[in-house]
Parts: structure tokens; sequence; C-alpha cells
């Protein structure tokens, strides 16, 4: 008998399962979708943020303290950073918050912009007017008038007085070598080149500034003068040194040209000047009261010892000494003494002015 024959194919087998590629994909995008969503959202949220932050920034900086704030002086001294200038105005009360102006400041790129200074503000000012007001170094002004005849000393000194530059170191540069010289200018110092004259300037200005301002102011006075100054045959140096003496011999406005005269007719007869002023000048610790020692002390600016001008001005004139040095009155005469009343009397001759002398100098000391 045949064996049994068994039929394999009858026999079940396990089921296949087939990856779902497609649905894995579709999962996957999904994910990536919510991602990107959430990603979107978390942006849209961040930029609402900062938006609003900005907005309420602009609001601020844009905001004053005080509509009706009255102006008060607020001074930002040399080398003061804008951490502590807006922390000062915090303090001061110019500022709500100095946090945000800090901020709003650096994104303006003000940081090292900051200029030192004299400022007149108020609490009516918007922070951004405030800063905007110290990065363009709107500074109060101040009028100072420097007085005909001021030396150079009492320059300085009324300067440091008024709070607009330091007397030391403003003397210092008004008798360094180098920089006379980069004017163009003659003499060891600037005595007589610093124009009298009214001028603006801020507080704590650098002395090299002023001094750059009253030179280049006495250059536009002089300047024009130059072809009157050639026809008089002397030296910008000497014609200002003349002047100078003019200047500090009489306030009185009439009498510069017969002053001017004077001086110019004993340099022709090469008589000595013998002018007090110049006497006054060369002196250390003058107290004011002249006497006969000082007029036989030798020194160079002693013009009853020295014959000629001094080595330079004695203070520095203004534009009508100038002036009276180039167009002197055409005079004979040779010397003049004070009347005591601000005005002079003058003499041809010497024995006219010591009778002038006595009139007037009951002391009897001969003067120019």
């Amino acid at each position: 008998m045949a064996p049994e024959e068994t039929n394999i194919s009858n026999k079940e087998e396990p089921p296949v399962t087939v990856p779902d590629h497609d649905a894995a994909q579709r999962s996957e995008g999904a994910f990536q979708r919510r991602l990107r969503l959430c990603l979107v959202l978390a942006l849209m949220a961040l930029a609402g943020i900062a938006v609003a932050a900005c907005v309420c920034l602009n609001h601020y900086v844009y905001t004053p303290m005080d509509e009706g704030g009255a102006a008060e002086v607020y001074v930002i001294r040399p080398g003061s950073g804008l951490t502590a200038v807006v922390r000062d105005l915090e303090t001061e009360g110019l500022l709500r918050r100095a946090l945000p102006v800090r901020v709003w400041a650096s994104v303006k790129g003000y940081g090292g912009r900051i200029r030192a200074g004299e400022y007149l503000l108020s609490r009516s000012w918007s922070p951004a007017r405030i800063l905007e007001a110290f990065v363009q170094g709107s500074v109060i002004q101040h009028s100072v008038t420097i007085p005909e005849g001021y030396t150079v000393d009492q320059i300085a000194g009324l300067l440091q007085e008024r709070d607009i530059t330091e007397k030391r170191a403003f003397l210092a540069l008004a008798r360094d070598p180098e920089l006379i010289r980069g004017y163009g200018l003659q003499g060891e110092t600037l005595e007589g080149y610093l124009f009298p004259d009214t001028y603006l300037f801020s507080r704590d200005t650098p002395p090299r500034m002023v001094l750059d301002r009253m030179v280049g102011r006495f250059k536009e006075v002089a300047g024009p003068l130059q072809e009157a100054i050639d026809a008089r045959g002397l030296s910008l140096h000497e014609v200002v040194t003349l002047a100078s003496m003019v200047e500090k011999e009489t306030g009185a406005a009439q009498e510069r040209p017969l002053i001017a005269g004077v001086f110019l007719n004993r340099l022709e007869r090469n008589m000595r000047l013998e002018s007090d002023p110049t006497v006054i000048y060369g002196l250390k610790d003058f107290d004011g009261n002249l006497t006969r020692a000082h007029l036989g002390e030798p020194h160079a600016f002693n013009t009853y010892v020295i014959p000629g001008l001094p080595p330079g001005p004695i203070a520095n004139p203004g534009g009508a000494s100038i002036r009276a040095v180039l167009y002197p009155a055409q005079t004979s005469f040779l010397y003049f003494v004070s009347r005591n009343d601000g005005t002079h009397h003058f003499s041809k001759t010497y024995s006219e002015h010591v009778r002038a002398v006595a009139r007037y100098q009951r002391a009897g000391r001969r003067t120019s």
C-alpha cells in the first residue's frame, strides 16, 4: 500500500506584516507642522513682546517728568560716562528710572558721545531731549567781556573767576614758545595779542580754545591794518607794544592819538619814552605806589632807563589804541602829565612840562 501523501499546501502559514511607510511619514509631517506652528507662535509672541517693549520704551523716553517743570543748571564733569550721568539724572529727579534711558541711549549709540559742560535742563524735557542736548553739546554760553588794557594775568584771573578756564593752564599756554610761533606771532608771551572784546564761552572751556578765539579776534582786527602798519615803518610787534602803552596811559578816547603822537615824536628824536605803566609792568609785587626809586630800577620794561620801546606789549590794547598808533595826531608835543581827572596836560617844551608837573602833581615827580 502506497504511503499516505501529505498535502503541504493545506497547512496555514503565519501572516506577513508589511510596514506602512506612508502612515509614518504622515505622522512625522504632522509633528513637524505642529513644531513649526509652535515656533511661529513663539516668535510671534516674542515679536509682540518686543514691539510692546519698544512702544513702552519709546513712550517713556519721549514723555517729560513734569510738563510744568522749571529750568535748572546741570553740570557734566569731564570724564563722566553715560551710566554715571543717567544715574545722577535719576537722583536729581530729572528722570523717573535710569535703566530704560540707558537702554535707549545704547540703542541710539550715545555711549561715548556725551559731552561735558554746563546745561540748562528742565523736568518739562523728555529723557530723549535731555540726552540729545548732551550729545549735541548744547551747553550754556556765558558772556565774558575782556576790558581793554587788561594784562594776560588779569585775563586769566577773570576767566577763572567766571569758571571759563583754569588760570594756571591758561598762563602756561600763553607763555608757550611753540604755541606763539604757531600763531605766527613774535614775543615771549601772548601779551598784546589777546584782543579785548565780549566773548561767549561755555564753562570749563579748554584754555587752548579760549586762546584760539582771542588771538583769532586780534587777527581779524589787525589783518586789514597791515598796509598802514607797513606804511608806519614799524613791525606788528612794535605797533602792538606802542598801542599797549597808549592803552595804559589814558582812558580818554580823544587822547589816544595825542599820546601816540607824543611817543612817536620822542622815538624820532631818540628820547627815552619815560612811561610809568612800563615801569609798573616790570615790577614784581607792585603795591600801587610808584616811587622815584622805582623809576631808577633797572629792568627790561623801564623806559626811564632803556632807550626806545620795551621788549613787548605791557597789556592787551583795543582797536582804538592800535589805530591811534597808525594814525596819530600830528603834533609837536613831547610831554604830558596827568591832571588827576582821567585826562592829561600836553607840553611842547621841557620847561612848560615842569610847570605843568608842579601844577598838577604836587609831589613834584616828573612824568611822561
